[in-house]
């Protein structure tokens, strides 16, 4: 992976209405979410440009606007998703995006949470 430097953004929340149950989708849920970006800072942190960077505002923007949008199954999905748009709009060499579910309903009981992270990388 080419870059070392690391833009972290952590614990997002938004609502949505992703999941494979009908339920989810109609009543909709809170989602958490971890971006980790892979990029060469050197521009930015010698220049202390926001120019020379990853604006994270931006990035923010990117992710509330897969998670408010329209549904989709699977939480591979949409951290997929999520992890396509930034390498798209922004100069990453990879991104890492942890999507999670707070206090899933299962058979049986609740758990904390589930989530999947998953890193692309730009080819």
């Amino acid at each position: 992976m080419a870059g070392r430097d690391q833009i972290h953004l952590d614990g997002m929340v938004f609502f949505g209405r992703h999941g494979a149950r009908v339920e989810e989708r109609t009543l909709g849920q809170q989602f958490e979410v971890d971006v980790t970006i892979h990029a060469d800072l050197s521009a930015s942190r010698s220049s202390d440009r926001l120019a020379d960077t990853i604006d994270y505002g931006d990035v923010y923007a990117t992710v509330q606007e897969v998670i408010e949008g329209p549904g989709l199954n699977l939480l591979e999905r949409l951290a997929d998703e999520i992890a396509s748009r930034i390498l798209a709009r922004f100069p990453a060499d990879a991104v890492t995006v942890r999507v999670k579910k707070p206090r899933l309903p299962i058979h049986g009981g609740v758990m904390s949470g589930v989530s999947v992270e998953i890193l692309q990388e730009r080819e």
